[in-house]
């Protein structure tokens, strides 16, 4: 394999997944668009006009505001490689961190840098997001004060936990031989499953207050569908979203004895007790199909392959070369390879994703015929309707868009199928 080589394989990729983006994402923009005007017939009211043409509002300004996105990443993702970036940044990293910290130091320190630039780019398309896109169409709650007091709260924990785990990587990379992917594959399963036991308890409560469901009608009823489907929680929790976003939200988190139920306050106060029941009969829907299991599994096989193709990459003069870097003569290039593979490998995956999206709309039409088996199926339409509506998401995706990107299926046809399952 030549430099060459390498160089047209990624302009291809790179090139293949920016056209691709932009014609989707201009399909998107003139499907849901030219619908705005008119709410679908079976949704007739029931989804109001001025809604719909809000969630088409909305859609469509996401997705320009990803078409700049995409141009200013391509830059960046050319600037960081091909012309040269990563090349510089090294070589003032490298001379300044060699003999003070050391070898594996700076590996670290390198990493540390790239993702610290990363980082300062993305800010102002957070930014943007929130107090432009978002305040526009009434969902952002944030003041400046807390969005600042996130970001730093961020770079804590990312710098308190990723540094570490870098490290260690970095390290078997030196001294675990030519297999040393298959030991970092091992340690990176651990750290995840890790990660699901103290993200719930210690990392999440850093952003958010998460206090015991207090509407003992609720806690009852929700109490008596987790023990009718076999689940236990470690706990009912209410989460204070309002004070970022008025969309609405439920979820699971945690394994094991961390298990916990989590509602977002906006939720409860726009759902029955009715639907909020069927909304959490249709997680539970997850965990009794395995689904999580299956996830966590694909991930895993997944992260183990790209694991491999490093492992690989990683001792290619081309693909360094090939990818605008000359390899350090006095230095490991450990941390140049997994810079340059998290960059590159991106172009690869965005073309597998849409697999991985059909796997997860059949999951979900599972769910919701878990949830109209041990709950009301007209409860979870109903909600499902609401939430549809206060998150401003369009009725009328185009359908190729949906099936390359959406891991649910089409509020139209996920409303199709419950109107065949039968209703308990």
């Amino acid at each position: 394999m030549s430099a060459y080589t390498v160089t047209t394989i990624f302009l291809i990729l790179l090139g293949g997944s920016v056209v691709l983006q932009a014609w989707l994402s201009r399909r998107q923009i003139r499907h849901v668009s030219g619908r705005r005007e008119a709410v679908p017939a079976d949704f007739a009211g029931q989804i109001s006009a001025e809604n719909h043409a809000k969630a088409a509002d909305y859609t469509c300004a996401n997705e320009r505001f990803d078409l700049v996105k995409l141009a200013i990443g391509t830059l960046v993702l050319l600037g960081w490689t091909l012309f040269g970036g990563l090349e510089a940044l090294n070589a003032w990293i490298l001379p300044h961190t060699l003999e003070p910290l050391g070898v594996l130091g700076y590996q670290v320190a390198l990493v540390f840098a790239f993702s610290l630039i990363g980082g300062v780019i993305d800010l102002p398309f957070d930014w943007y997001s929130n107090f432009r896109i978002e305040e526009r169409f009434g969902f952002n709650r944030m003041t400046i004060g807390l969005w600042v007091s996130d970001l730093v709260k961020n770079l804590i924990v990312s710098t308190l936990i990723g540094l570490p785990l870098i490290a260690v990587v970095l390290w078997l990379m030196g001294v675990a031989g030519s297999l040393w992917w298959l030991w970092a594959w091992v340690f990176w399963m651990g750290f995840n499953l890790l990660l699901l036991v103290i993200y719930p308890m210690f990392i999440a409560p850093l952003f958010n207050k998460f206090e015991p469901l207090q509407d003992e009608a609720l806690k009852q009823r929700v109490s008596t569908l987790m023990q009718r489907c076999g689940f236990s929680s470690r706990g009912l929790f209410v989460m204070d979203g309002s004070k970022r976003s008025a969309q609405s939200n439920a979820y699971f988190t945690g394994i094991g004895r961390s298990k916990r139920v989590v509602f977002y306050d906006t939720l409860l106060a726009r759902l029955t007790h009715g639907e909020l029941e069927a909304v959490l009969a249709h997680e539970l829907g997850h965990f009794h199909h395995k689904h999580i299991v299956k996830l966590i599994a694909q991930t895993f096989i997944a992260s183990l392959l790209a694991l491999a193709a490093l492992g690989w990459l990683a001792e290619q003069e081309a693909f360094f070369l090939g990818l605008g870097v000359q390899q350090n003569a006095e230095a490991p290039n450990d941390a140049l390879a997994l810079l340059l593979f998290s960059l590159s490998a991106p172009l690869a995956a965005f073309f597998i994703a849409p697999l991985m999206s059909v796997t997860s709309r059949r999951h979900e039409f599972e769910a919701d015929a878990y949830a109209c088996d041990n709950a009301s199926g007209a409860d979870l339409r109903s909600a499902l309707l609401k939430l549809t509506e206060d998150n401003a998401s369009t009725l009328t995706p185009e359908p190729l868009y949906a099936r390359f990107y959406y891991s649910h299926p089409p509020m139209t046809e996920r409303l199709a199928a419950l109107r065949l399952t039968p209703m308990h």
